[in-house]
């Protein structure tokens, strides 16, 4: 089983802390963002989008790290990350959905704006930060009221859902902005549960 991508990447590491939930590794092959090496002809025969990560297992190969994750929770031994009741189920898929159409566009706007633009000489852009940090907000609240009576966004139990969530919390965690995570007090509790499990710390470190 191979896993190509680049450790610095959200959707990576989504795929790669699945693994270490399981008890489980895969070759890493370094794709480098830099170099533009996710365009080339010979990366994009395998990936048509140009993005990463990409999996080959035994001749099978897929991208889009959140069916990724479904796929090698299904197949590995090790602990279950989707829930078997229906009802758990349906919340996991929901707040996966969220961060992807609601949390994830916008805290990135944050991070690349407040984080990578820095890194590379450039100023932020503040208006884009403005308005990204109020959509951002408005996830969080929903997410903030959610943690009030559960564990986890599945429920009590730990879930693909939360795995999906923890790379841009992190990112976000590291700009001026990690104060939208530290100022709802369900969501700070949550984020400081999960970011400390041993599957994070193994690919975030």
């Amino acid at each position: 089983m191979k896993v190509h991508g680049h450790p610095m990447s959200t959707c990576t590491r989504k795929v790669l802390t699945t693994l270490a939930e399981k008890g489980h590794e895969a070759q890493f092959v370094l794709v480098d963002l830099m170099k533009g090496e996710q365009k080339s002809p010979q990366y994009m025969a395998k990936h048509p989008f140009g993005v990463i990560p990409f999996l080959e297992d035994d001749g099978f190969t897929m991208y889009e790290s959140r069916a990724i994750s479904r796929y090698l929770d299904a197949k590995l031994s090790g602990p279950k990350l989707v829930p078997s009741d229906l009802p758990s189920l349906g919340r996991m898929e929901q707040w996966m959905s969220v961060e992807q159409s609601y949390f994830s566009p916008h805290c990135m706007t944050i991070v690349m704006e407040m984080f990578f633009k820095p890194m590379r000489g450039g100023k932020p852009d503040l208006d884009k930060v403005s308005k990204a940090r109020d959509e951002t907000a408005k996830a969080l609240d929903v997410v903030d009221r959610a943690l009030m009576t559960q564990g986890h966004l599945a429920g009590d139990i730990f879930s693909l859902a939360d795995i999906c969530w923890m790379p841009y919390l992190q990112y976000l965690s590291a700009t001026p902005h990690g104060t939208l995570i530290t100022e709802r007090p369900h969501v700070k509790s949550w984020w400081q549960r999960i970011s400390t499990r041993p599957s994070w710390k193994k690919v975030s470190g």
